[in-house]
């Protein structure tokens, strides 16, 4: 055992830390410990503790290894050996831990998600009958969908066609994070602009040239940093001008497809797609303004005068798909989602990995966030757009909102038209991602290629090298007969690609290396130590390889390419009858087996993915098990060394590559939207012109009786028209007054009696309120000061100092008599109507002191004086209540929530409370507060049972409130300027410290928020999340000028001060 006593040192080790202890533990005793080497001798277990636990970074392993093995001295390498041991022997112990976690989680939640199947499948059979049960379970237990019916299911749709064009349809596109624009794109800069980047822009373009599509808007990020090229701070730019492109006659003003740049969060700062969660609320509200402004313009030109709504909002990418679901409810119009990467895929490999914890990896990509984000665009979608079946199954598959087998016996149920009980899975399809075939050459089949080539690299005239495009010289430098097949692989350096397998396949097959060369475009490099270690590792290995099967003349590795680049490598490989090869482990896809099969190359791919699909539709190749080395090295020989093989996929590669353009995948994309649930705003938005000149003169009217009262009060003299207007409670911004004086004005302006207008008999008090009721006086408001003050007390009864805030509030307004003309109070809470009119007129406030009414948690909008009664009762908005219908069945929710909140055999810590309930809000009163589910695990629960709504604990925790999915204190804010053109950047919202479980929506957004300290005590916020890893600075951000501070006991004068400055902030 000589040289070997660090073994001993190890054995001690694992002892002193207790057999497998904590790692906080041995960190404890590395600080109590005396540091032996200062005695002058080594300690191993001194060493483990001091240094490798406390230090271990796993990634330059394979550097110390490369030292050791450099090292002469026999003593200094076995000290390093000995610590690559420690680490790995750490590296190990770790991975295993983290892995035994993974497996307690992923066998909970799949015990809860069969919890939920089954409960959802119990309470969906009670109204069927025996027989429909039996087909129902039948159903539950088969895992496939067998293909001929999914093709029977395609066949019922209408196919999108030429005859559309009469349909001039508005579609958004949204994609935050990256550089976008149509030009010269920075693909591969970093993370953020790959990819992705290029699908959204070129979607955008193909879908503006379909037939009845009229204009696309791609939404992005403005950015205006020194960082990033000056064209990506520009607000607009255009893509194309759309079908009219041959014809400018027939092009409309405003048609085309069009990059929108938003601004929102630090304009003048790069952000990756991680910081910017955030500042999400306030790109929504900056694209609903567009999207409000866009509507009337294209109602103006192709509209009749109507507003032209979205015919769908798409978000690509979780960040977008968050953005999209909350613009979709605002607008009531249908969403679309494409996942590009998921958040729940990418955390089970990191996790797989075993290098870092959970809690590492989402302080690292905000994974939590981002997973929640794609859990809330579920909830909204109405379609889900994905490359592969693959993605479906094993991807989608890991999300709460998401459930193969459930989908399937819903859409059964919706065929038989058998009552869901509002549940609902979003619909997934398969549409492959288009590709643009503009830069493909097609050659011709019996072209002489072998001559052509040989022609082309210098024959016996030697006149054609300067004709060579660069690429190609930059290939062929490499190999010493380059007229041999290429057999062409370009992807990243990634460990997945697998590329290493690939060189060691074509190093062990003479035959192979023989017939053809290899070429690797491994990405772009400088010095492969600068590179990660992941991508390092990889491009050594290949170093190493092609040294040991001395493939020198035989293999290319460029170290550079451009994206312009890409066809001419393709053109390469098929001009010497070459093959193209992916042997990732796993694809999601597989663009580049498209690319190839466009410019002629036979394919060898991966049987792991989403090449299994593009192989199925083209049949241009071999699929191979991408771990078998001898297999991979067959199917390349098979195509190289068989030409009429190698002709046969060729052929029928072109024969079926339409399958993957841009058109085919436009209209597969529109047909599948087309039988989506259509849905869109059903009101009036604008109101006829003579009332709109109404508004006009009454601005000017009531300006002058300003001024009028004005100069009388100098005098003291409070003067009145008619003996019933108080022209110095006009002054002071009385509302009731001023409704008054738009009657009196509105009413001679369309020249009726003059006994409408004053108090002149009962007849002309019924006209007034006819008109008065046609429209909310919140449509003539520029500003709207929105209270939302959760002030509740252990019984969840309002406290007697919120009316004394209300009060200083509306009296801050009213200190400038000029701001209070055009401003108005909206009430945001979650009590019922009628509590809150009791609740105001307990403090002497009339109810018609507010515009709006937001009540029950944002479930019903109320406009005091407009919709009412003959006895006075006020009437919820009833377009508000049609607008958040969507996905809320009452009755099949309450079931469930009976069930998920009272086990069998345990006592309910909630019951129902009808008083605070409405036909939009289910309220129970907690009881238990000890035993109350927290709300994202109640959500959890209802999104694995199909149930789509938002659950929150409101009035100091005393309440369990679930409404509908697109309600909510926020979004009816969204709503009041959908309805009313009563923009969010001029609301100002007034919120406490804390407040109910829905508190951070409210403070998000371009609306202005003002927070005021010591009103109130206690919320409900700490019954929001049981993760604490989804972290407040995810959802807002730490610092903004739209958001202002008061001081506890502030008066009307602070206030007034406080918006004032907080107005000045950009919008």
């Amino acid at each position: 055992m000589a040289g070997n006593e660090w073994i001993n040192g190890y054995l001690e080790a694992i002892l002193d830390s207790g057999g497998g202890g904590g790692i906080e533990d041995s960190k404890a005793a590395a600080a109590a410990a005396v540091n032996l080497r200062e005695r002058g001798h080594f300690n191993p277990t001194q060493y483990f503790v001091e240094e490798v636990v406390t230090g271990v970074d796993e990634t330059d392993l394979h550097r110390t290894w490369i030292k050791v093995v450099a090292t002469r001295n026999s003593r200094e390498r076995s000290s390093r050996l000995e610590n690559m041991c420690w680490r790995i022997w750490h590296l190990a112990r770790k991975k295993k831990q983290l892995e035994w976690e993974e497996l307690q989680r992923f066998t909970k939640r799949r015990w809860e998600r069969e919890q939920g199947r089954r409960d959802a499948t119990e309470d969906m059979s009670e109204d069927l009958s025996e027989g429909e049960k039996g087909d129902l379970v039948g159903e539950m237990m088969s895992t496939e969908t067998p293909k001929k019916k999914f093709q029977r299911n395609l066949s019922n749709l209408e196919v999108w066609s030429d005859d559309k064009k009469e349909k001039k349809l508005y579609i958004v596109l949204i994609s935050l994070h990256g550089l976008v624009r149509g030009e010269q794109m920075e693909l591969g800069r970093d993370s953020d602009t790959g990819g992705q980047v290029k699908y959204v822009v070129e979607l955008s373009r193909a879908l503006a040239r379909m037939p009845g599509v009229y204009r696309v808007d791609l939404l992005t990020r403005q950015i205006s940093c020194p960082e990033v090229d000056w064209s990506y701070g520009e607000p607009t730019e255009m893509l194309t001008l759309g079908p009219g492109d041959a014809d400018p006659g027939e092009a409309g003003e405003s048609s085309g497809a069009y990059i929108i740049r938003i601004p929102f969060g630090p304009t003048d700062q790069y952000l990756r797609k991680e910081l910017l969660w955030p500042h999400i609320q306030e790109f929504v509200d900056g694209a609903l303004a567009h999207i409000l402004n866009m509507s009337k313009v294209l109602g103006e030109q192709i509209g009749g005068g109507q507003p032209v709504w979205p015919y769908v909002i798409h978000g690509h990418y979780a960040d977008a798909g968050d953005s999209a679901a909350l613009l979709s409810g605002a607008l009531d119009v249908p969403m679309v989602l494409t996942g590009h990467s998921l958040g729940r895929n990418k955390l089970e490999q990191l996790l797989k990995q075993g290098r870092q914890s959970k809690e590492d990896i989402n302080s690292t990509y905000r994974i939590m966030r981002r997973i929640e984000a794609e859990e809330l665009s579920l909830d909204a979608a109405e379609l889900v757009v994905t490359s592969t079946k693959q993605e479906i199954e094993e991807q989608w598959g890991l999300y709460d909102g998401f459930d193969v087998k459930l989908e399937k016996v819903l859409r059964a149920r919706a065929r038989r038209g058998v009552n869901c009980h509002g549940r609902y899975m979003p619909r997934m399809v398969v549409i492959p991602p288009g590709m643009d075939f503009s830069n493909v050459e097609v050659q011709e089949e019996n072209s002489e290629v072998d001559g052509e080539f040989a022609a082309l690299i210098g024959g016996s005239d030697g006149s054609s090298p300067k004709a060579l495009p660069a690429m190609w010289s930059d290939v062929m430098r490499f190999l010493s007969n380059p007229h041999k097949p290429i057999i062409l692989a370009l992807s990243r350096p990634d460990p997945k690609k697998n590329i290493t397998t690939l060189v060691k396949a074509f190093g062990e097959c003479r035959p192979l290396r023989e017939l053809a060369n290899l070429t690797l475009i491994m990405g772009n490099r400088d010095d492969i130590d600068e590179m990660s270690a992941g991508n390092a590792s990889v491009l050594t290995t290949v170093l190493k390889l092609v040294d040991k099967y001395d493939l020198y003349g035989q293999v290319a590795f460029p170290k550079h390419h451009k994206q312009s680049d890409v066809p001419d490598i393709y053109r390469l490989a098929a001009k010497t009858k070459g093959v193209f090869i992916n042997p990732a482990l796993v694809e999601p896809f597989g663009l580049t087996l498209i690319e190839a099969a466009a410019h002629g190359l036979p394919i060898v791919a991966t049987k792991n993915g989403g090449p299994v699909d593009i192989h199925r539709a083209l049949n241009n190749g071999l699929l191979v098990d991408p771990h078998d080395q001898q297999a991979i090295a067959d199917a390349l020989l098979k195509l190289v060394s068989e030409k009429n093989l190698w002709y046969e996929c060729r052929k029928n590669g072109w024969k079926n590559i339409h399958l993957f353009s841009w058109p085919e995948h436009c209209r597969t994309y529109l047909t599948r939207v087309a039988a989506c649930r259509m849905r869109h705003p059903q009101w009036q938005t604008d109101t006829p012109g003579d009332e709109l000149q109404v508004k006009e003169s009454l601005n000017d009217s009531l300006k002058d009786v300003q001024d009028m009262s004005l100069r009388l009060s100098v005098d003291g003299d409070k003067s009145s028209l008619n003996g019933s207007l108080d022209l110095s409670a006009i002054a002071s911004g009385d509302r009731g007054v001023q409704d008054q004086v738009q009657r009196v004005l509105s009413k001679i302006q369309k020249g009726e009696p003059a006994a409408a207008a004053g108090g002149g008999g009962d007849h002309g008090k019924k006209l007034l309120d006819g008109a008065a009721s046609k429209y909310p006086v919140l449509r003539r408001r520029r500003k709207l000061v929105v209270i939302a003050l959760d002030c509740y007390d252990d019984k969840g009864e309002p406290e007697k100092k919120m009316l004394q805030f209300i009060q200083e509030i509306m009296k801050a307004i009213r200190l400038d008599p000029q701001n209070a003309r055009v401003s108005g109070f909206a009430l945001s809470t979650a009590m019922p109507i009628s509590k809150t009119v009791e609740f105001l007129n307990s403090g002497k406030i009339q109810v018609n002191e507010f515009d709006a009414l937001i009540c029950s948690s944002g479930s019903e909008v109320y406009y005091p004086g407009t919709y009412t009664e003959e006895d006075g009762k006020i009437l919820p908005d009833p377009d508000y209540a049609s607008h958040i219908e969507y996905r809320w069945v009452c009755e099949g929710l309450k079931k469930t929530i009976w069930k998920l909140c009272a086990p069998e055999g345990e006592k309910s810590p909630i019951e129902e409370d009808r008083k605070s309930s409405n036909s939009h809000c289910v309220s129970y009163l907690v009881k238990d507060l000890s035993k109350a589910k927290k709300v994202d695990d109640l959500r959890q629960k209802l999104r694995m049972r199909g149930l789509r709504c938002h659950p929150m604990y409101c009035r100091n925790s005393t309440r369990l409130q679930v409404i509908p999915l697109l309600a909510s204190r926020a979004q009816a804010l969204r709503y009041l300027f959908v309805r009313w053109r009563l923009n969010v950047a001029n609301m100002y919202v007034f919120l406490g410290e804390s407040g109910d479980t829905d508190y951070e929506e409210m403070i998000a957004g371009a609306h202005k928020t003002v927070i005021m300290k010591g009103v109130v005590l206690k919320g409900s916020e700490e019954l929001l999340r049981t993760n604490a890893s989804l972290l407040r600075d995810d959802i807002l951000p730490r610092e903004s000028p739209l958001v202002t501070h008061l001081n506890e006991g502030a008066n009307a004068d602070v206030i007034a001060n406080a918006l004032k400055q907080v107005s000045k902030a950009r919008h």
